[in-house]
This record gives structure tokens, C-alpha cells and sequence, in this order.
């Protein structure tokens, strides 16, 4: 009787700790993930930012004079592309490009007409997409263009403040992350589940912590 009674409370234990463990790995799992594309993320802006200085370090592709010189608006955006493809090796989506479709972190999806929906993606050697958007604005005070990374590519999730962040291009040939000189209450909310998920660009470079 003894006997039994030990196997049966063996037995219930052994339950509680693997209900225990498949409560708590799927978290960790998500964590551990998030982790990673703020890792990647950040390796990603730093890279960019050395591209931009070396850049602008070179007299014949300064960026002032080149948008300055540009008669639309779409000369603009080609100069720019042209000045990054060297650098990132980008290879222009076509068809692929239409079956990609970003979401904001509240889980809407990214529609045509929003300020963060680009129409000029690209496709990068380590797999990134990479969006540049001509944002029309040329003084040293506002962005030119917005630049995005999918970190993961086609795969999913596809959602900003994930495994998509962006840049801001200024026409003196710096950059910010987006989110950049917002309020930090502001970018905290809009940070998660509750928002965009865009000012995340910005809020991981600070230091700031993935919200579920």
C-alpha cells in the first residue's frame, strides 16, 4: 500500500514539474528570440551608421549636393540607391515584393498609404529586406528618407518593432533610428502590444526592453 501510495505521489509530481516546464518554455522561447533580433538589429544600425560616415567622408558622394542637384523627386530616391547599393549589394524584389506584407505590432497591417509603407524593397546577400522611402523633406532639420530592415526577411514575423526597424536619412548624410527624439512614455507605449511597434527602432537602441 505503501508502495503505491509513493508511485502515485512520484507520478504526480513528475506531472506538475513538466506542466511547469511547458508553461514556462514557450515564454523563454520568445524572450530568447526577441533577444536575438535586438541583437541583430542593433549590429545592423551600427553597420549602417559606419556606411553613412564613410560615406560622407568622400567628397564625390556627398550627399547634399547630389540631392540638391536631383530635379524630382525620384531622382532623389535613385541617388540614394545608388549610393547604398555598393555597400549593401541589394538586389531589387519584383514580383517576391508582393508577397511580403509587414504589420504593425498591434497586429494591423502595414496599408499602402501609411507614412512606414515602402514601395522600393530590396533584397540583401544575408537575407534582409531593406525598404528606402523618399519622405520629400530636404532641410537638415527633418528626415529625406526612411530606410527599413526586415532582419528575418520573408520569414515571419514580418511585424515592426520585432523583426522590422528603420532609419532616418537626413540630407547632410546622418541618421537616427525612428523614434528618435520622441518622449519616452511615448515610445515605451507605442513599443508594444498597444502599438506600432516603429519608435522600437530607437527605444532597443536606449536600452529598452521587449513588451509582451
Amino acid at each position: 500500500m505503501r508502495k503505491r501510495f509513493w508511485k502515485t505521489e512520484y507520478s504526480i509530481t513528475i506531472f506538475v514539474i513538466f506542466a511547469v516546464v511547458l508553461l514556462l518554455v514557450p515564454t523563454s522561447f520568445i524572450t530568447s528570440k526577441e533577444a536575438a533580433y535586438i541583437t541583430k538589429w542593433n549590429d545592423t544600425y551600427n553597420k549602417i551608421d559606419y556606411m553613412f560616415s564613410a560615406m560622407n567622408a568622400h567628397s564625390d558622394a556627398n550627399i547634399i549636393k547630389g540631392l540638391k542637384k536631383a530635379k524630382s523627386y525620384n531622382q532623389r530616391e535613385d541617388f540614394v540607391i545608388l549610393l547604398i547599393k555598393p555597400y549593401l549589394r541589394l538586389v531589387e524584389l519584383d514580383d517576391e515584393a508582393k508577397k511580403y506584407e509587414p504589420h504593425y505590432m498591434n497586429g494591423n497591417k502595414v496599408e499602402k498609404n501609411d507614412q512606414y509603407h515602402f514601395d522600393s524593397l530590396y533584397t540583401a546577400p544575408n537575407g534582409e529586406i531593406v525598404g528606402i522611402k523618399d519622405v520629400k523633406d530636404d532641410d537638415i532639420y527633418h528626415p529625406g528618407f526612411y530606410m527599413m530592415f526586415d532582419i528575418n526577411g520573408f520569414k515571419r514575423p514580418n511585424v515592426w518593432g520585432k523583426d522590422i526597424y528603420g532609419i532616418n536619412i537626413f540630407s547632410d548624410g546622418k541618421i537616427t533610428p525612428i523614434g528618435s527624439g520622441w518622449d519616452l512614455e511615448d515610445m515605451k507605449d507605442d513599443c508594444s502590444e498597444n502599438g506600432t511597434g516603429i519608435s522600437c527602432s530607437n527605444y532597443y537602441r536606449i536600452g529598452g526592453e521587449f513588451n509582451e
